[in-house]
């Protein structure tokens, strides 16, 4: 008989067919036609079909030793598809268009009901006898059990037997309970807590009608109608529940439960009562876990990777990168399920069964996201570190070698913007979250943070335009940067000595705040300097017409030009002189002398006329 057990997990397949084909959004119709699409199949698979065209044959009665695992599959779909069928009915019923025969259409709807509750009797009696020959597990009897007191109560709720019906709601939620404690995996207890918080309103609306005075305390109204109805409603509850421990405790999962730990939100736990959510956090556990793994083994194998020099750092930063892209895409996992998860309680009205801030589905979406965009900034201010550690700027000499030496890879600054852009819209999205919202602390680590990546992005920006000689952008950018950045101050004053969620994901020290100041300053000063001897510090100037102010003309008519220190520093080296050739000292034009102009040769003279006349002549 051990050869031949049965594992049929009853709730598990319910909530997997409910929410893949059409009730997660409320499409009853669509779900009772794949209800009947999968019970055709399985007749077909099981040989179990009524014969062929019009002739009905009746099947044999099944032997409990022929049971296997599709025929409780048939029993359980069956019993959807008439669940199904009757709260179609019922919203038929509801339609104004339908108002005429609506009575018609609710005595149709109890009678599908009726057959269901047929369906999942048939079921359960089938789970008890294989659990009575040891071929099924306490844990998949419970579930059965579980499964049909619910539609019992459901349909004692339809017709208004509000009291049998809070009975019968009431020992199911106990039984929930049960398996939730006792759960072997975080899903299973995930889907217990699913259905528990399915029937809690159905509790709470069955003792309302009996005019209870605390119809809303469901866990007193659970305990105190499970207690006194348990082992009627249930055989043998007592010893069945006392098997489902020892399972629990034997199976060997105990101390390999795969159970994501407990997020934890502003010191309250983040709950998390879905299976789906289940799952993909689990996936995003174990890849955070890896994040950490490549820093451990480079520290265990440090003496191989010291002697390997920069490839072993290369290596170390591409594992780390590639783990934080792991962290990423579990993350977007999640978002997703969350998403669709949020959608589908506001697109059926559910979001209103959930008290004003109480951390529900759409708190959990928030808080995934945020997670998610964390993560999403450590990768890029981890890959903004890497670039700018690839450039060590060269200590020395200021000479013309030096500076050739300095100059920076001139794709390096725009890979260093874009990622600070990033960073920026990440921090832009984050501050837009409902639960950054109402906590004015982290709103304004958030919006601190902000500013000063806007600050270092305009100051790298700003690189860029120097790089081209755009000198007028560069200061503007410059200038926008010390802007962001007393904002930053400001913002941070306001929570000075305040930790919250965003300190773990972007640390933001003074002394880093300090540093980007200095750099701020000093690159000021720079561009200035550079504009000035571009193109005298104009806009749109040329700086091939561009010539020096006249001030330095007047200045070498009165000071002394040291010829020699101009080209030492322009890496001239001036050729030696003799020893015995002396330099003549230079002088200015002022200490020169001021000599007479050269007198003409006198001519001598002849007196009289014919001195006079021979000049006429040309006789001498």
């Amino acid at each position: 008989m051990s050869d031949n057990k049965v594992s049929f997990q009853a709730l598990q397949l319910a909530n997997e067919h409910r929410s893949a084909y059409g009730l997660r959004y409320n499409d009853v119709t669509r779900y009772r036609k794949h209800c009947a699409n999968r019970t055709h199949r399985l007749r077909s698979t099981l040989k179990m079909t009524h014969g062929k065209g019009r002739e009905f044959k009746k099947l044999p009665p099944l032997a409990t030793d022929a049971v296997k695992e599709g025929h409780l599959q048939l029993l359980l779909f069956e019993a959807e598809r008439a669940w199904a069928y009757a709260q179609d009915l019922i919203a038929q019923s509801t339609r104004p268009t339908n108002e005429a025969h609506a009575g018609t259409l609710r005595h149709s709807a109890t009678g599908r009901f009726r057959r269901s509750v047929h369906w999942a009797t048939q079921l359960l009696s089938h789970c008890q006898a294989l659990h009575a020959t040891s071929r099924l597990s306490a844990e998949n009897l419970v579930q059965a059990i579980v499964y049909t007191l619910i539609l019992n109560g459901r349909i004692l709720r339809y017709r208004d037997d509000f009291e049998d019906a809070l009975v019968q709601l009431s020992v199911a939620r106990y039984l929930l309970d049960e398996l939730a404690d006792w759960a072997d995996t975080s899903r299973d207890q995930a889907l217990a807590t699913l259905f528990a918080d399915e029937i809690g309103p159905e509790i709470r609306y069955c003792a309302h009608e009996l005019g209870r005075e605390k119809a809303y305390d469901v866990d007193a109204i659970v305990a105190e109608m499970a207690g006194e109805h348990r082992n009627d409603i249930v055989e043998g509850c007592e010893s069945l529940l006392q098997k489902l421990k020892q399972e629990s405790d034997g199976s060997g999962h105990s101390e390999a439960k795969k159970k994501p730990q407990v997020l934890m939100w502003e010191g309250q736990p983040v709950p998390v009562r879905n299976p789906e959510l289940v799952d993909v956090l689990l996936k995003v556990q174990e890849a955070e876990a890896k994040i950490s793994t490549p820093r451990d083994a480079t520290e265990k194998r440090g003496d191989k990777k010291k002697q390997r020099g920069k490839g072993g750092k290369g290596t170390g930063s591409k594992k780390g990168i590639a783990a934080y892209d792991g962290v990423l895409s579990a993350l977007s996992e999640a978002e997703e399920v969350a998403r669709k998860l949020m959608e589908a309680q506001q697109s059926t009205n559910n979001a209103g069964a959930s008290a004003a801030g109480a951390r529900d589905v759409q708190f959990v979406h928030a808080y995934i996201v945020f997670q998610l965009l964390s993560r999403r900034i450590q990768r890029d201010l981890l890959l903004v570190s890497a670039l700018l550690s690839s450039h060590q700027p060269v200590t020395g000499p200021n000479t013309s070698k030096a500076r050739k030496e300095q100059q920076v890879d001139g794709r390096l600054y725009p890979a260093v913007v874009k990622l600070l852009e990033t960073v920026v819209q990440s921090l832009t999205q984050m501050r837009s979250l409902s639960i950054v919202d109402d906590s004015p602390e982290l709103a304004s680590d958030v919006e601190a943070r902000l500013t000063f990546t806007k600050a270092r992005r305009c100051f790298y920006l700003a690189q860029c335009y120097v790089a081209v000689k755009r000198h007028a952008e560069a200061m503007m950018l410059i200038q926008h940067a010390t802007l962001h950045l007393r904002e930053t101050r400001s913002t941070l004053s306001t929570v000075a000595g305040v930790t919250t969620a965003v300190d773990a994901t972007y640390a933001l020290p003074s002394d880093v705040v300090d540093a980007l100041d200095a750099s701020i300053s000093e690159a000021s000063q720079s561009v200035k300097r550079e504009w000035f001897a571009y193109n005298g510090g104009t806009v749109n100037g040329d700086p091939k017409t561009y010539q020096k102010p006249l001030f330095f003309d007047i200045a070498l008519n009165y000071v002394q030009l040291d010829m020699d220190r101009l080209l030492e520093r322009a890496g001239k080296a001036p050729t030696k002189q003799n020893k015995e050739e002396m330099p003549q000292p230079v002088k200015s034009r002022r200490e020169e002398v001021v000599r007479a102009e050269t007198p003409e040769p006198s001519v001598p003279t002849k007196g009289g006329l014919s001195g006079l006349l021979g000049g006429w002549w040309g006789r001498k």
